[in-house]
């Protein structure tokens, strides 16, 4: 949804009518991931995807429709639409996608989240009594509810979104009704881009921030040593901290949604980073070195006390083998690595 937001902003302050489509589950081969999304408005703009292309009109004439009626549709695409083939759903691929009317006011919640880098989570009923369908709400990080699903399913809302916000996870889950039956629920989790915190800004971490700035990343560059960390080398990264990693990490929330790649070959500067970053939660660290540089690396932390389960987390030598010579190529094949390990995807050399 980061992509979108600047063209809802916009419309809004155009006082422009707006709704939303929204991918909330896929079976086999789909173009678009489960959240994927797609605003447009009542004039004819559109911006985002939720099929790469082909479907794209047929659910911005079910979400005008939608917009007008102010009834949330929930819209299923599978393999016996023509549409469908065009798409690459053919090989036994569905998707559904739920239209409805944007709701400023969660809009501005959730986006006010994000801009405080904080997760937050779009409650919404896909199907169920024609009273409850399309309502929503939002859930924030410090489980301030906006807004209501009624029937008292909000604390059981909660209780399913948390996990899937702290996972990054949209997923569409099933609430219990005490009459009525089941219903389904889509948890769309809005999180923050994920932040890469380089340690040492050496040539490496010139190219290594400009890649991940592209694939959206929060960039922060941490060097004591003001003629590498300097904002001449770094003009376009998110941060700048000119201190030691044992003070400059205080600035920076070390979460799951945080990787942490060390650069500077110099123990001084690497090993605190590396300490730290070993003692959170988050999902990558990889340090530069070779593999005899990185044999001291771990009897020194042995020694410090960490464990050998702790020390694995540890990647290095740092990135994916890619048999690259060029300081810029590192850059590509420790990105590589990030991508990868983010998706859960494990690359052997």
């Amino acid at each position: 949804m980061l992509d979108i937001y600047p063209d809802i902003d916009r419309w809004l302050e155009e006082k422009e009518t707006i709704g939303l489509a929204t991918v909330t589950q896929t079976w086999g081969s789909s173009p678009r991931p489960v959240g994927a999304k797609m605003a447009f408005t009542l004039s004819g703009k559109i911006s985002g995807s939720v099929s790469g292309g082909c479907v794209e009109g047929a659910v911005y004439e079910a979400g005008v429709l939608s917009i007008k009626s102010n009834h949330p549709e929930l819209l299923h695409f599978g393999v016996t639409d023509e549409t469908a083939f065009s798409v690459g759903l053919a090989c036994g691929g569905k998707i559904d996608i739920f239209v409805r009317k944007l709701d400023p006011r969660l809009y501005r919640v959730a986006r006010s989240e994000l801009v405080a880098r904080k997760s937050a989570a779009i409650l919404s009923i896909l199907d169920g009594p024609a009273e409850l369908k399309g309502r929503e709400a939002v859930i924030t990080q410090s489980n301030q509810l906006i807004g209501s699903l009624g029937q008292n399913l909000d604390q059981q809302a909660t209780k399913l979104a948390f996990p899937l916000m702290e996972m990054n996870k949209p997923r569409a889950v099933t609430l219990e009704l005490a009459r009525e039956g089941n219903l389904n629920l889509f948890v769309d989790v809005i999180a923050p881009p994920p932040t890469l915190v380089i340690i040492g800004g050496v040539h490496i971490a010139i190219t290594l921030a400009s890649l991940a700035k592209s694939l959206g990343y929060y960039t922060v560059v941490i060097d004591p040593r003001r003629s590498f960390g300097n904002p001449e080398r770094f003009p376009h990264v998110d941060q700048l901290i000119q201190s030691w990693p044992e003070e400059a990490l205080q600035q920076v929330e070390l979460s799951s949604n945080t990787c942490v790649a060390v650069l500077t070959h110099d123990p001084k500067i690497d090993d605190p980073a590396i300490k730290i970053a070993l003692n959170s939660p988050v999902f990558y660290i990889g340090a530069l070195g070779s593999r005899q540089t990185h044999t001291k690396r771990c009897q020194r932390l042995e020694i410090d006390g960490f464990t050998p389960k702790q020390i694995k987390r540890i990647k290095a030598p740092i990135g994916l083998n890619l048999g690259e010579n060029t300081p810029e190529e590192t850059a590509l094949a420790v990105m590589a690595e990030i991508v990868a390990t983010r998706h859960g995807k494990t690359v052997d050399e």
